[in-house]
């Protein structure tokens, strides 16, 4: 399921991180540490170029610590980027960030300027939460909603930092529909967008796969069925969530479940590793060729129909040249 989200003002939003980026020494992205791919808006490298950039890994303490790990080590193959993972928990960590940045642009410390910070993210990964932090006071509006900033703004964090703040932008449409997913269950997408049942459906498939103990002691069952409806029904039942007549109500087990997710009350879980994202890019490149591949087909076909139609309409019109006139 391939979702399409991009209000009018992320649209404005990305067309002014493009004007303002030459001015731009730095970026600072902010990632879900339990979705780091998903929620890493594939607009931002190409916008960035070569710039440095800081990937602060945020709700760390959510996800799981052995997966972190390999995340930041495929996230800094890439040149000039270093990861941060870190909490709204850890507000001290946090203001490391600034000394972090003047490391990363030595030649502006040297000559005495300020160094200009851009910092991105989607929406509902903490970066108004984080910006407060490093502020040390009130200026980013906070909220669970994605899509809480609305506008550019300029802060001062001393020591020659000055940080631009950019509103959440997500991309025109997810191209991989567990990444669609992923951004659900996370809470970066609104709970408008899809279905309860439909998100906590691919949830448990996952987690009876990736985190089976963890499913099982959080729902308190002796066992786990062999199907994402069958685990759903045990689930409901031990959690009262029965309509009338006996039936288990999947939509309220289903909220139950992703707000859990949410809030971390099932135990620090990523929802995606390294080795889950390059096998789902192959496939979704491979996706993509051959829908190229059809389009071009098509189109070969409908200019070989044309090309025959246009024949036979100068044959007929040929023809009927040569029919002597009475």
């Amino acid at each position: 399921m391939a979702v399409q989200w991009y209000p009018g003002h992320m649209h404005k939003a990305q067309k002014a991180i493009s004007e303002v980026m030459p001015q731009v020494d730095l970026l600072i992205e902010v990632l879900d540490a339990r979705i780091p791919c998903s929620s890493e808006n594939p607009a931002i490298a190409s916008l960035r170029g070569d710039k440095p950039c800081i990937k602060v890994l945020s709700k760390s303490d959510l996800a799981d610590p052995q997966v972190t790990a390999e995340w930041q080590t495929w996230l800094e193959q890439e040149r000039g980027v270093k990861t941060f993972p870190t909490t709204t928990d850890e507000p001290g960590r946090i203001r490391q960030l600034v000394e972090l940045c003047r490391k990363m642009a030595p030649d502006k410390i040297a000559k005495g300027k300020n160094i200009t910070v851009m910092i991105v993210g989607i929406p509902n990964v903490g970066k108004s939460t984080l910006i407060n932090i490093l502020a040390e006071r009130t200026i980013a509006r906070t909220g669970n909603e994605p899509a809480v900033t609305k506008n550019q703004q300029r802060i001062n964090l001393g020591d020659g930092v000055v940080l631009l703040d950019t509103p959440g932008i997500l991309w025109p449409k997810i191209e991989n529909p567990n990444s669609s997913y992923r951004l659900a269950a996370t809470g970066a997408i609104k709970n408008t967008a899809m279905a309860f049942d439909d998100v906590g459906f691919f949830v448990i498939d996952y987690l009876r796969q990736a985190y089976p103990e963890l499913l099982r002691s959080h729902f308190d069952l002796e066992h786990l069925a062999d199907s994402e409806l069958e685990i759903l029904e045990q689930a409901g039942v031990r959690r009262g969530a029965i309509r009338s007549g006996g039936r288990v109500d999947m939509n309220r087990i289903c909220e139950m479940l992703i707000n859990e997710l949410r809030a971390g009350k099932m135990g620090r879980i990523s929802m995606e590793t390294p080795a889950m994202i390059r096998l789902e890019q192959a496939e979704v490149a491979a996706a993509q060729a051959k829908k190229a591949e059809l389009a071009a087909e098509r189109k070969r076909q409908f200019k070989k129909g044309k090309r025959e139609s246009d024949g036979s309409d100068r044959q007929q019109q040929a023809e009927k040249s040569k029919k002597p006139r009475v």
